[in-house]
């Protein structure tokens, strides 16, 4: 590996001007006007693949944005790794909070990130992290180093919900047959901390509207006689919560696994400073369930949170209107055992029957996912662990993760493989933020640890 290691060492700056190439395309697949932009940052990402030694690379079509291809097969006999990142990124907004454009990077020290951050929607997700793996790659490629075959799927739907993902697993499983599937999505607990995320939740996001009126009327004339939609919906919201933050809809926790007191003891484990917590988020407290801790909280038990919600006047001074409608988007983290579609069924159900007389209400489904656990004893995690040690030099701690990546349990179904999730991100790093960021040392960590983890899984599973 001195070879590899040092080809990296010689490629650093390359290998960063290359990644804020790619950080200033828009490549947002939530907004249709950025179509053209998702589909050069495929153009891009395929072209990255091809320089780096990929023998076959191909974009497909899909019913929303396309799907990048690529693969190395040094010997059908050895074990094939597939690596699954995406170049799709979130809306920037709000943009005034950002200090600098999204899509103009910039590097920045903070803190946290001594030698240097590089500022940019999608620099943490997951460009940055999925460009790791085409770095590794070339570094193993051009040292004629790489102990096995690899594969390449990065999507431009993820931010979305991987719409058309499952559809394309299943019409090119045979294209796809691998041994593991490797992602780099997620984080590490901090720079001299690594770990290795072995459990994911799943996701329910909805869209509600509350239609009152037919048209905005008078505050003055009708308020008072008239049900206020933005009011109404308020309430409904608020009612979803009793006092211990407990969700009040009605066999919600119905299918929650229990997690024992053992594994709660060993996951609390983890080094976590809520005062530092609370100050790096510029808060006096915390607002979780009852009962839990913080890294329960945020990671073996499921929530239900507000992530917009709008409708009458927002505009500059007043206007005095009773609103016609008010919207909501609202997503659901749920862990193991529960299913989306079937938490989706039960918020449709209880929350168009909490609405009262005066509004008519609509649940709009958009897109789901199902949590996730990976086993620890297996030859994959064992392959990413020693990788990580080698080049962090101490060992990685198995941690369960808040976020969701619908597509680990379904590469488990499609595929029949396991998931090794080994992110370099910090939580710190703002993704789907203002400001978000990407260390310069995780990126190039990264980098490093990638080749031993192909090196020690070939050597085990031989």
């Amino acid at each position: 590996m001195k070879g590899v290691q040092q080809y990296i060492i010689e490629n650093r700056q390359r290998f960063l001007d290359e990644l804020l190439e790619m950080l200033r395309i828009p490549s947002i697949s939530a907004d249709a006007k950025y179509k053209s932009d998702v589909a050069r940052n495929a153009e891009y990402v395929a072209e990255s693949l091809k320089n780096s030694g990929c023998s076959k690379v191909e974009i497909y079509p899909t019913g929303g944005h396309p799907i990048v291809y690529g693969e190395h097969t040094i010997d059908p006999t050895l074990p094939t790794v597939l690596v699954y990142g995406h170049y799709d990124v979130q809306p920037p907004d709000p943009l005034d909070l950002w200090e600098s454009p999204p899509f103009e990077p910039v590097i920045k020290k903070t803190d946290i990130h001594p030698d240097g951050a590089i500022f940019a929607r999608g620099s943490c997700d997951d460009k940055g992290q999925m460009f790791m793996h085409v770095k590794a790659f070339e570094a193993m490629i051009k040292n004629n180093a790489l102990p096995c075959n690899v594969k390449f799927m990065i999507e431009g739907e993820e931010e979305i919900g991987s719409t058309n993902l499952g559809i394309f697993c299943k019409e090119y499983k045979d294209m796809l047959s691998c041994d593991v599937v490797l992602i780099s999505d997620t984080s590490v607990i901090a720079n001299d901390i690594p770990s290795i995320t072995v459990g994911l939740r799943g996701l329910s996001y909805v869209e509600v509207e509350v239609t009152g009126p037919n048209k905005d009327l008078h505050s003055g004339v009708y308020g008072g006689a008239v049900a206020n939609p933005v009011q109404i919906l308020c309430d409904m919201i608020a009612s979803m919560k009793d006092q211990q933050k407990h969700i009040t809809i009605p066999g919600f926790y119905d299918d929650v696994v229990v997690v024992s007191d053992l594994e709660r003891a060993a996951m609390n484990k983890a080094p976590f400073d809520k005062q530092k917590y609370l100050k790096g988020l510029g808060i006096d407290a915390t607002m979780g369930e009852e009962g839990y801790t913080v890294l329960e909280q945020t990671s073996i038990r499921p929530t239900l949170e507000v992530n917009g919600i709008w409708g009458g006047y927002i505009g500059e001074g007043a206007k005095t209107v009773l609103p016609s409608k008010a919207f909501a988007k609202i997503s659901m983290r749920l862990v193991p055992n529960q299913k989306s579609d079937t938490i989706t069924a039960l918020f449709k159900k209880h929350f168009e029957g909490i609405a009262p007389a005066g509004v008519k209400v609509e649940v709009r489904p958009h897109h789901g996912g199902e949590a996730a656990v990976t086993p620890s004893d297996t030859a994959e995690y064992k392959a990413a662990a020693m990788a990580m040690k080698t080049s962090y030099g101490k060992d990685p701690i198995p941690v369960r993760g808040g976020g969701s990546i619908p597509i680990v349990a379904l590469f488990e179904k499609v595929l029949n493989v396991k998931t090794v999730l080994m992110g370099f991100g910090l939580d710190s790093d703002d993704i789907h933020s203002p400001n978000e960021h990407y260390g310069l040392y995780n990126f190039y960590k990264g980098i490093e640890t990638i080749p031993y983890f192909y090196l020690y899984y070939s050597e085990l599973k031989k």
